[in-house]
């Protein structure tokens, strides 16, 4: 069972992700939650506030994409990695639409400015330390390579795509 605090972050996530942060009132929020402006302000004291936390919970999440790790090569605890991406791209399909609206509207990249560039530096340092496995002289590159890929496929699948087949 979901508390209160969950509901509401769950409501604000999809509203921010249907019709933007801006667009979203918190008595929206509260309305999709089913409970007060009272307990909503209990909990956060903004909007902004609401916003940094459901970042930073998705920024957990994103970081938990490699965990499952497959750990007999590093080559394939990539391609473990790239099919979580895929699996996890087609099937939370809100979360990831959320997140890119959410990083690249100006009033939202504002407010989250820190925590955008703490989860890109998480990010670049992670999959870092996996190249570093596999070519330790190139993993900078690589690394920098892989995740643009990621973001392009990411970016286009959201914006343009219905989905992707797994051929």
């Amino acid at each position: 069972m979901k508390t209160k605090k969950e509901r509401i972050l769950e409501a604000a996530a999809t509203l921010f992700a249907e019709h933007g942060f801006d667009k979203t009132a918190v008595a929206t929020i509260c309305e999709l939650a089913n409970v007060s402006k009272g307990l909503v302000y209990h909990h956060f004291k903004s909007k902004d506030e609401i916003l940094i936390e459901i970042f930073e919970k998705s920024t957990s999440e994103m970081n938990s994409l490699g965990e499952d790790e497959n750990t007999e090569t590093p080559e394939m605890t990539i391609v473990d990695l790239i099919e979580n991406i895929f699996f996890r791209l087609e099937n939370n399909r809100q979360f990831f639409q959320m997140n890119l609206n959410i990083m690249f509207q100006p009033s939202t990249k504002k407010i989250l400015e820190r925590q955008i560039k703490k989860r890109a530096t998480q990010l670049f340092d992670s999959v870092k330390a996996l190249f570093n496995k596999t070519s330790p002289k190139k993993s900078g590159i690589l690394s920098y390579v892989f995740i643009s890929e990621i973001d392009g496929i990411a970016l286009s699948y959201l914006s343009s795509f219905e989905n992707y087949k797994n051929d």
